[in-house]
């Protein structure tokens, strides 16, 4: 490695900085780094670097925003080979930004960390979108244009209408709720949810665990992630640290509707402890 913070801490430096000045890509590298220790951070960095060098040149004769979304696409997704891992979507590689630079294909998340850190390099004005399911970005403007980075394709409102209405959703798109920017700190969280998902999953629990914990980095009183890992520790044996989260999940949602399976799981997660001597 060409740094020699530790993953974990150099993750935690950036997760207390205010979102605005959170990198995503940078955060992102030091999540792969725990997992691979010998990532070279500043070598991936360099990379994007270099995708932003080479799309520059692929904009310089775009004539309006809409020709520059589309070369800035066909860059990305054609002559790069960017491309949604359709055969493997849930492989814990396609949440690794190491991984999807080096394999051209993750899922919607991380092809989107790519998109972003392409257009920030080139001074864009476009944003992560939060939208349930399927991260998505826009580019700003009048109108915003909404792009697919598994697809590598635009969306329209009606798009994102009917893919909302496919995951079971009743009510009517609401852009200022299903479109949203995301800040840095919620797509790094995605990032992690996502694979703290895959590793349960999998029945890896000390996996899990990681993930839980910077999860918590980025938000140290997000109830329902204090409870997760109280969870998570039950599951490692790990009883006294599962009943600190327990409990402090129940200090902080109190009136949650899953409060009172959390005070039975909280009981029986004491009496794993046994007396004290």
């Amino acid at each position: 490695m060409t740094e020699s913070w530790n993953p974990r801490e150099r993750f935690a430096a950036l997760a207390t900085l205010p979102d605005g000045q959170i990198a995503l890509d940078e955060a992102a590298l030091w999540i792969a780094a725990e997992e691979y220790p010998e990532l070279d951070v500043a070598g991936y960095l360099g990379e994007l670097d270099a995708l932003a060098e080479a799309a520059h040149g692929r904009l310089q004769g775009a004539r309006d925003a809409a020709e520059r979304i589309t070369q800035l696409n066909r860059f990305l997704f054609v002559e790069a080979g960017f491309h949604g891992n359709r055969d493997d979507y849930y492989d814990p590689r396609n949440s690794y930004l190491n991984e999807v630079l080096e394999r051209r294909c993750g899922i919607p998340i991380t092809l989107s960390l790519v998109y972003l850190a392409v257009t920030a390099r080139l001074g864009l004005a476009v944003q992560g979108v939060d939208f349930p399911g399927h991260f998505l970005v826009k580019w700003r403007g009048d109108p915003e244009t909404l792009v697919d980075p598994f697809d590598g394709k635009p969306l329209s409102v009606e798009d994102c209408e009917r893919r909302l209405h496919s995951l079971g959703e009743p009510m009517p798109l609401q852009p200022k709720v299903h479109l949203r920017t995301a800040s840095s700190r919620a797509i790094l969280a995605r990032v992690l949810g996502n694979l703290k998902q895959i590793f349960l999953s999998r029945g890896d629990f000390e996996q899990a665990l990681v993930q839980s914990e910077r999860i918590l980095l980025l938000y140290p009183d997000a109830a329902p992630e204090v409870r997760d890992r109280g969870l998570i520790f039950e599951q490692l044996a790990c009883f006294a640290a599962a009943a600190a989260d327990l409990d402090h999940f129940l200090e902080l949602a109190p009136e949650d509707p899953g409060a009172a399976d959390v005070r039975a799981r909280l009981a029986a997660v004491r009496a794993r402890i046994g007396p004290l001597h």
